[in-house]
């Protein structure tokens, strides 16, 4: 039994207390631990006896937070008694302390824009980081977009982290008891020659792929679209009516862009429901391909 805890990032925003609810009520359905994270960084301003800026201590700051955590940790396990949920202040940058938090995770929960400084005035500046560089799947939920019903729908493209995005959607589904809906899209060339053909093709090889999968899941109601034109405004239409919805931090032609991908930026700015962002898989995936790590950097 798997006993890697599902992380909040936490600071009280309306965003993050979303997020909260969304992650105690899978903790619940997966039996797993929920730790909550608030990333405490000390001001930073200028020096009174030395060159540059400096850290200054700031403990009536730190108190209100560490009373803040305890709340939430409180109130979540009064909310959700079943669930083991514990909390921490971590120093530093919360980008850099999720990411390293994501190591021994199930996943990281974030809201789309939280209570910083400027940056987060930016929605998911954040969540976008994390989502780019994290060890396990991201989810992003915005507070009102925390649907507990619908399909779970992922965008898929037969890139690395499509495949790892559709393996772990067919297991949310399964889970959950919810039909999945599978996107690809395709930009077609300028010339329309052979175009009927050449969709034909495409969306077979979607079917033929998502074959093996209805054979490992034949209770699943499970169907593929092929759409024309970009990704990213067809995901957030299909939000509107889904749980869910998974993507890969990377693709290649529909699901491409650099970093974490304008589709998922996209998505973590505009989608109707929760968004999965997969870039790397726990050990204990069941995906039918072998777990690859794509993209790994710091």
């Amino acid at each position: 039994m798997d006993t890697r805890p599902i992380i909040v990032g936490y600071d009280a925003s309306p965003d993050s207390r979303a997020a909260l609810r969304w992650a105690l009520d899978e903790a619940d359905r997966e039996s797993l631990p929920v730790r909550l994270v608030h990333a405490f960084d000390w001001y930073v301003g200028p020096a009174v006896f030395a060159p540059g800026p400096s850290r200054s201590p700031d403990f009536e700051a730190r108190a209100d937070v560490n009373a803040m955590l305890a709340y939430a940790a409180d109130d979540a396990r009064r909310t959700h008694p079943t669930v083991p949920v514990s909390a921490e202040v971590v120093e530093g940058p919360a980008q850099v302390c999720l990411r390293d938090a994501s190591i021994d995770a199930a996943m990281v929960v974030l809201g789309g824009r939280g209570t910083g400084g400027f940056a987060e005035l930016l929605i998911g500046s954040t969540a976008v980081s994390v989502s780019a560089r994290a060890h396990c799947p991201v989810v992003v939920v915005r507070a009102g977009t925390d649907a507990a019903s619908g399909e779970v729908v992922v965008g898929f493209d037969g890139s690395a982290c499509a495949r790892l995005a559709l393996g772990y959607a067919i297991e949310k589904a399964a889970a959950c008891g919810a039909p999945l809906r599978i996107i690809q899209t395709w930009d077609p060339p300028p010339t329309r020659y052979y175009l009927e053909m050449a969709a034909d093709a495409i969306h077979a090889n979607l079917d033929r792929f998502a074959q093996d999968w209805r054979q490992k899941f034949p209770e699943l109601s499970m169907s593929t679209e092929l759409l024309i034109g970009g990704a990213a405004a067809h995901l957030v239409a299909a939000s509107a009516t889904a749980r869910l919805v998974v993507v890969g931090s990377r693709g290649r032609g529909g699901l491409g862009g650099t970093f974490l991908g304008s589709v998922g930026q996209e998505l973590i700015h505009h989608a109707h429901c929760p968004v999965v962002i997969v870039r790397e898989l726990p050990a204990r995936s069941t995906a039918q391909d072998p777990v690859v790590r794509p993209g790994v950097s710091s």
